[in-house]
């Protein structure tokens, strides 16, 4: 393909740690098309360098409404006039969407949204009826103008092309492959290391992980959080009230090479998630395939796209509640069963050779040759 086609990817996140826009993006380039990757600065630090084009700008606002208005209404000027040689619109996220529609109403451009998340179900919008109704608006009256939608999973994809009656494609969020680092040789006094890898945000089963530490700290475990969010300082006081300072480590963002080493070096993936609307019920989070591409097992909700996978490969421990006795259970009792635990290992050395970008994002160039 000649690079006649030019593709302006937006987000509203910072571009510095975001690893799926970069695989996204790295395999479109390669694939033949030029790609821009838009979104917002968050801090002066320097971009990585890519094969692709990134663009980044200052919002007032930080959070909230306003910002939200604020950032559609640049990022419209800027699709308008900026990107008006571009010819495919690939919004991703519903806070992106409305730019994007618009944009591609007026200037005639083709508009792909990819929904990395059931935006209208997220646990943040559960409780507060009049923002959720605003972005169900946004949301009827954008996605039926999309030339093209994606979305991470077949649960996901099911739920959004009954509610919308389009067909979504799925492409999942999933790694590059990742030679199995060399991990350092543990001694028999070494903790077992707890990994989170992902935003400290809410109904992600952070509060009631720190309150299953009490216990799990007895019996020589720690747990590192990778990442911040919402909850970071709610979070770090609870470290202090429940006397756990020296069993949790914070370790804030990292970049994507320093998160693989710490991966490397962990021994059981956490990823926990409150049935708090529908969006993280039907979820299917890139930190799962993460942890298998590091070859360590994890903790997970007994959600249908984990009970899927898991049914393709082991790799994971599934549990119904985040009570914090089932999941310092679930943890002591792989921590504790060494045939169990290295069958995990095992299973997860087979399904990092399927569950790689390399082959998924065939599935991503697929959908794209429908426009």
């Amino acid at each position: 393909m000649s690079k006649s086609l030019k593709i302006v990817c937006t987000v509203t996140n910072d571009l510095q740690f975001d690893q799926r826009m970069h695989r996204i993006c790295s395999s479109l380039e390669e694939a033949g098309y030029e790609v821009c990757l838009v979104g917002r600065k968050l801090n002066g630090n320097d971009l990585p360098k890519r094969n692709y084009k990134l663009f980044r700008f200052h919002c007032f606002f930080k959070k909230g409404k306003l910002f939200y208005l604020e950032f559609n209404f640049r990022l419209l000027f800027l699709l308008l006039f900026h990107f008006r040689k571009y010819n495919i619109i690939y919004s991703v996220d519903l806070d992106t969407l409305l730019a994007g529609s618009v944009s591609s109403i007026l200037s005639g451009k083709k508009l792909v949204y990819d929904a990395h998340e059931y935006f209208t179900e997220l646990p943040e919008l559960t409780n507060r009826p009049l923002t959720r109704k605003i972005w169900t608006f946004i949301a009827n009256i954008s996605i039926p103008k999309a030339s093209l939608c994606i979305t991470v999973g077949n649960e996901l994809a099911t739920q959004l092309s009954s509610l919308y009656h389009k067909k979504f494609f799925v492409v999942r969020n999933l790694p590059f492959a990742l030679a199995h680092p060399a991990s350092e040789e543990k001694g028999p006094q070494a903790p077992f290391i707890l990994i989170y890898q992902g935003m400290l945000n809410e109904a992600r089963g952070l509060e009631e992980m720190l309150e299953a530490m009490v216990e799990l700290q007895h019996h020589n475990i720690q747990l590192w959080l990778i990442g911040e969010g919402d909850l970071s300082q709610k979070l770090r006081k609870m470290v202090v009230e429940l006397s756990l300072d020296k069993s949790v480590i914070f370790y804030g963002f990292q970049s994507p090479d320093n998160l693989k080493l710490l991966t490397a070096k962990a021994d059981l993936g956490i990823n926990l998630l409150r049935n708090q609307g529908l969006n993280y019920y039907y979820s299917l989070a890139n930190k799962f395939f993460d942890y298998v591409q590091s070859e360590i097992p994890s903790v997970n909700m007994s959600f249908p796209e984990y009970q899927y996978h898991n049914s393709l490969y082991e790799v994971s421990v599934l549990i119904p509640d985040l009570d914090k006795k089932t999941i310092s259970d679930s943890i002591l009792h792989i921590k504790n069963n060494p045939t169990t635990y290295r069958q995990f290992q095992l299973n997860c050395k087979a399904a990092k050779k399927e569950w790689i970008w390399e082959k998924e994002s065939k599935q991503l160039l697929h959908a794209l040759q429908s426009l």
